[in-house]
C-alpha cells in the first residue's frame, strides 16, 4: 500500500489512509515518512471516511467488517482493492512491464527498474519491497519510483488472483511453484498472464514455466542450463559479496560478463529475466549488463545485518518452500553452521504448505544446523488455526534435523543467543512483518 500511496501522491492526488499497525503503535518511522510526504493518517475506526467523493482503496487483508469499509458502505463511497487501482495506472502506461511468479518478483522488478533508470529511461517502478538503489535520506522506504518516461514496471500478485487485472506489453514469469493457491489455479492464472502479453519472458529452468513457453508463439526464454534459451548464463563464480557470470545471447552470439552484488544462482536467474526484459525494451545486452552490475539489491533479500563475536546475522524474506530452499542452498555454498528462525506469515499458508515446508527444511538443513519457529505472525482478522509451527517442527525433527517451536519470537531469540558460537550464521526468515529487521538488529546488539 505504501508504494501505491507514494505514486498517487507524486501524481498530485490527495491521499489519506489508515492502518492497524498505526493503531497498535508499531512502525512509527514509516508513518512519520508518510506524514512528511503530505499523506494524512487516521485511526482505522471509520473516522477518515467522511465524504462521498472519496475512494476507499484496501489491501487484500482488509475485511468487510473493518470500520473504514463499513463507513464507506454507509456513505456510498466507492471501494476498490489495491490491485484494481494499480492495474488502472499500469495498463495506461505505453511501456508496461509486469513481473510475476512464485519467487523472485521483487528482486527482478528492482533489477529491471534500475537497468532502465541507469539507461536514462526514467521509469515508474512499483515494488513490494524497498529498492536499495533508490534509498535517500529523504526517502528511506523506496518501494516506488515515479518517473517521467514511458515505462511502468510492477510486480504482480497471484495470491489473490489480481494478476488477471494486468495487461502488460512485456510479461516476465520467473517460476511457478506451490504457494498461496493450488497448482491448477496457478497454471491458469500465469498462463493467461503470459498469453496476453506482446512479449513473454519465461524461465526454462522451471518445469511449469517451460511447459507454458512451449505453448507460446515466440517467447523470450532464459536458462542457467539450456543453451537453446535466448539468454543463458554460464561460468558462475560465487563469492560472499555476490556472484560473477557470463551471459550469451543465442540470436546474436553476443557475450558479456556480469557482476551481481546479490549472491546465489537464483539471483543469476532473476538477472537473466531482467536482461531479457531490458532487451525487449530495446537496450543492448552490454548496456543492460552494465546497469545490472550497479544493482545494490532489495531490503530483506539475503541482507547482511552485521557480525559480532564471529557470528553473522542475515535477514531474508524467504517464506515459501522455493525461497527457503534457495536461501539455504546459497548459504551452504560457504562454511558455517546455520541457526534459522523462520516466522510463518500466516496460519493459512502454514496449512496450505505444511508438507512442503517440512520437506524443504528437512532436505535443506545440514546436520548440525538448527531451526527455531515462533507461531505465525498475526495482527487481526479471521483465520483458522489448523496447523501450528509445532506441527512443522515435529515433521522436521522426525526427518532427523534439530528443530524447536516456541510460543513467541522473544523465546526464539533467547534460544538462538544461547546456541550461537563463532562461525555460525543466524538467518531470520519471514514475510509480512516489518519488525523482523528490528528483531535481527536486536540479536546483533545482544551478540555484541
Amino acid at each position: 500500500m505504501l508504494p501505491l500511496a507514494l505514486i498517487l501522491r507524486a501524481k498530485g492526488c490527495a491521499v489519506e489512509g489508515s492502518d492497524r499497525s498505526l493503531d497498535q503503535g508499531r512502525l512509527a518511522q514509516k508513518f512519520k515518512f508518510l506524514r512528511d510526504r503530505g499523506i494524512g493518517l487516521y485511526p482505522q475506526d471509520g473516522s477518515g471516511i467522511t465524504r462521498a467523493e472519496q475512494i476507499l482503496v484496501t489491501s487484500a487483508a482488509v475485511e468487510e467488517t473493518v470500520p473504514d469499509v463499513q463507513s464507506a458502505r454507509r456513505l456510498n463511497v466507492p471501494v476498490m482493492r489495491r490491485a484494481e487501482l494499480l492495474a488502472q495506472l499500469f495498463n495506461a502506461a505505453p511501456q508496461s512491464i509486469a513481473v510475476g511468479g512464485t519467487s523472485g518478483k521483487s528482486t527482478t522488478t528492482g533489477m529491471i527498474g534500475w537497468i532502465l533508470h541507469h539507461a536514462g529511461r526514467d521509469p515508474t517502478i512499483m515494488n513490494g519491497a524497498i529498492m536499495k538503489n533508490f534509498i535517500t535520506p529523504e526517502i528511506p522506504f523506496a518501494g516506488a519510483v515515479v518517473g517521467s518516461g514511458d515505462a511502468f514496471i510492477s510486480e504482480v500478485d497471484e495470491s489473490d488472483g489480481s494478476i488477471a487485472l494486468f495487461n502488460p506489453r512485456i510479461a516476465v514469469l520467473n517460476n511457478i511453484s506451490l504457494d498461496h493457491k493450488s497448482m491448477e489455479e496457478l497454471r491458469t492464472l500465469f498462463g493467461d498472464f503470459v498469453r496476453k502479453a506482446e512479449v513473454a519472458v519465461l524461465n526454462l529452468d522451471n518445469e511449469e514455466a517451460k511447459a507454458l513457453a512451449a505453448g507460446l508463439r515466440a517467447p523470450m526464454t532464459y536458462s542457467l542450463v539450456d543453451p537453446g534459451a535466448h539468454l543463458s548464463a554460464h561460468d558462475l563464480t560465487p563469492s560472499l559479496q555476490g556472484i560473477d557470470f557470463q551471459v550469451t545471447e543465442r540470436a546474436t552470439g553476443a557475450e558479456t560478463a556480469v557482476h551481481l552484488q546479490a549472491p546465489g544462482a537464483h539471483n543469476v536467474s532473476n538477472a537473466l529475466a531482467a536482461l531479457c526484459a531490458a532487451r525487449a525494451c530495446g537496450l543492448s545486452l552490454q548496456q543492460a549488463a552494465a546497469g545490472l552490475s550497479g544493482f545494490n539489491g532489495i531490503k530483506r533479500r539475503f541482507e547482511r545485518v552485521g557480525a559480532a563475536n564471529g557470528v553473522t546475522i542475515i535477514d531474508d524474506f524467504a517464506h515459501n518452500p522455493d525461497k527457503i530452499a534457495a536461501t539455504l542452498e546459497t548459504l551452504h555454498a560457504f562454511p558455517g553452521r546455520l541457526l534459522v528462525m523462520f516466522q510463518p506469515h500466516g496460519f493459512r499458508p502454514l496449512t496450505h504448505m505444511k508438507n512442503e515446508l517440512i520437506a524443504c527444511f528437512a532436505d535443506g538443513l545440514n546436520q548440525g544446523d538448527v531451526l527455531v519457529m515462533p507461531e505465525p505472525v498475526y495482527y487481526g482478522g479471521t483465520t483458522e488455526r489448523k496447523v501450528t509451527s509445532g506441527d512443522i517442527v515435529s515433521g522436521v525433527k522426525a526427518r532427523g534435523r534439530e528443530a524447536f517451536a516456541f510460543p513467541d519470537r522473544p523465546a526464539c531469540g533467547d534460544q538462538i543467543i544461547t546456541f550461537a558460537r563463532p562461525g555460525d550464521r543466524i538467518v531470520i526468515m519471514g514475510a509480512r512483518d516489518d519488525t523482523l529487521p528490528e528483531f535481527a538488529a536486536d540479536l546483533l546488539k545482544r551478540l555484541s
